[in-house]
């Protein structure tokens, strides 16, 4: 199944829009607002849904194109939620050739999302990163910062139960 197909649904609140707008308001005449907006609009929510950013492009009549390429310009910003466990591959060198990229391949598999995204209970969030310092664990995956190292494919499924 495509990945495209497995939007999470949008759960904010009146009170978070509310705040949202309110910073938008404080903020809409200072020379260069977007930046901030958006990083007060991610604080509020925890990413950048395209709610949040029609909500933006609307109050400050700037085109939802414009927005949408300062947050993925940037990587400070997430168009996407991070699960409640934050899985985390290293693919640095080390981790890479001991088969992280593998054991990356199959998280995806079994989670039924691409890098970047979250399942769509919310429940895990998958991410790559270049190194996490154990390079003598290789390879080596964090959820939520407890690190599991010296992986094969085969323990990937039962490291996830634990977090079921």
């Amino acid at each position: 199944m495509a990945s495209s197909q497995k939007k999470v649904p949008f759960y904010g609140t009146p009170k978070q829009e509310e705040e949202l707008r309110k910073v938008i308001e404080e903020l809409r005449d200072e020379k260069g607002c977007l930046m901030p907006i958006m990083q007060r609009a991610q604080d509020i929510y925890g990413y950048l849904p395209q709610e949040v950013l029609t909500i933006i492009s609307d109050e400050l009549g700037v085109p939802l194109e414009k927005i949408y390429g300062v947050a993925t310009f940037y990587s400070q910003f997430n168009l996407n939620p991070k699960g409640k466990y934050q899985i985390s591959v290293c693919l640095g060198t080390a981790c890479y050739v001991k088969g992280s990229g593998d054991i990356y391949n199959k998280i995806k598999e079994i989670l039924g999302i691409d890098g970047g995204e979250c399942t769509p209970d919310g429940k895990f969030s998958l991410s790559a990163c270049r190194c996490v310092g154990a390079c003598g664990l290789a390879p080596v995956m964090m959820i939520n910062g407890e690190v599991y190292g010296r992986l094969t494919v085969d323990d990937v499924y039962g490291i996830l139960q634990k977090y079921n």
